[in-house]
């Protein structure tokens, strides 16, 4: 009971605390700390130095399930049949006998709460037919991302000759993985739960990153640890509609990875705000459509316009310089059209932002030219066309 209350006590001391820059990752052999609606760094520390990444490489294997399932290849409710080869994987695991079958959804569950080795093997052979051609899937996803530092050998990151990633990698799967699945913190965010096995026993599933329970803001990522790595750790923490990704490697404790871990979050909160320039929806200007039923349509930006600013800096004035595609009807709302740059009273282009229409616009008919060359021809003015 009193070790319980210490070790609260440690925690409840550790968040609370201000941590300047210079106080960050002293026990991390490399770390970053990315904001990643903007993809700034906000600080780093070896970031690109390549090092075995542990069950950090499960980002990237949740990545291609989660794309898999985006683009409708697989489901949540599909059922997958455990492989002896997935079956006899060691280190962390949901305890999965050859033949069973499990639905993706519950695979899924395991991996993000539990980093079971077995689950992410039946996945990777569901997805890629075998274990070897899902790494390949892997490491060309890696490629796309603009990773530079990682090349994988398996899907679930035991240590292996030629299995190697970077912080800075690791940020770039994780910032991807959120941006484009923010469902996966449905289960990242899990602190325990229950596989059910077709027996009717049940494998308990506690997840690997206790900052998931002792830290509120925190819903994941993914943990790390074998021999060669050490204690790794992609975390990711929302406080203050900002959101960080925070990577430390090569930790020699589980503890010193929390600390680290913890002292960099807490940095990049006490030290950053995420402001919103410009909401999404905002109209910003209303241009002519050609062949459209209506002569002209409303601008909108698709996502909020946001800028990175110091926490103690005052919000500033901005432009907006629009980059549009020839528009014709018929067009639909959502649809995008171009991009918005911002740009502040610097001149600096501190957001990209997708624009649209702000309604749907159908193709204009003969009746809608007749009408529209009459009303011109009694204002004086040229015929539309």
């Amino acid at each position: 009971m009193i070790k319980k209350i210490i070790i609260l006590v440690s925690f409840f001391f550790l968040f609370s605390i201000n941590v300047k820059a210079t106080d960050v990752t002293e026990y991390s052999a490399s770390a970053i700390l990315v904001e990643p609606t903007t993809g700034k760094v906000l600080y780093e520390k070896d970031a690109d130095s390549r090092r075995a990444p542990a069950s950090m490489t499960k980002i990237m294997s949740m990545i291609l399930i989660m794309d898999a399932i985006n683009n409708n290849k697989i489901s949540l409710n599909d059922l997958v049949v455990v492989s002896s080869n997935a079956s006899s994987m060691g280190g962390s695991q949901a305890y999965l006998n050859t033949g069973e079958s499990y639905k993706v959804e519950e695979l899924l569950k395991s991996i993000a709460i539990a980093s079971a080795n077995d689950a992410v093997v039946a996945m990777s052979e569901k997805i890629g037919g075998t274990e070897e051609k899902f790494v390949e899937m892997m490491n060309k996803k890696c490629q796309e991302l603009g990773c530079t530092n990682t090349n994988f050998m398996n899907p679930h990151g035991l240590d292996q000759e030629n299995h190697y990633s970077s912080a800075r990698d690791m940020a770039l799967m994780a910032t991807y993985l959120i941006n484009n699945h923010p469902e996966i913190l449905k289960y990242t965010s899990i602190y325990e739960d229950y596989l059910q096995k077709p027996d009717g026993s049940n494998t308990w599933l506690v997840n690997t990153n206790k900052l998931i329970r002792f830290y509120k803001d925190v819903d994941g990522l993914k943990t790390g640890f074998t021999e060669t790595a050490g204690y790794c750790l992609t975390s990711t923490a929302k406080k203050n509609n900002m959101r960080l990704i925070g990577v430390v490697m090569g930790v020699d404790s589980p503890d010193n990875r929390t600390s680290d871990t913890v002292k960099m979050l807490n940095y990049g909160f006490n030290t950053y705000k995420l402001s919103v320039v410009y909401e999404k929806n905002k109209v910003i200007d209303e241009i002519k459509i050609e062949k459209g039923k209506d002569e002209t349509v409303k601008i909108i930006l698709l996502d909020d316009a946001t800028e990175l600013l110091n926490i103690n800096d005052e919000a500033k004035d901005y432009t907006v310089n629009m980059k549009l595609e020839k528009i014709i009807a018929p067009i639909k709302k959502g649809e995008r059209i171009g991009t918005a740059e911002i740009i502040d009273n610097e001149g600096i282009i501190i957001d990209k932002v997708g624009i649209t229409v702000s309604k749907d616009v159908l193709k204009a008919n003969l009746w809608d030219y007749f009408k529209r060359n009459f009303d011109v021809l009694l204002s004086g003015k040229k015929l539309y066309k």
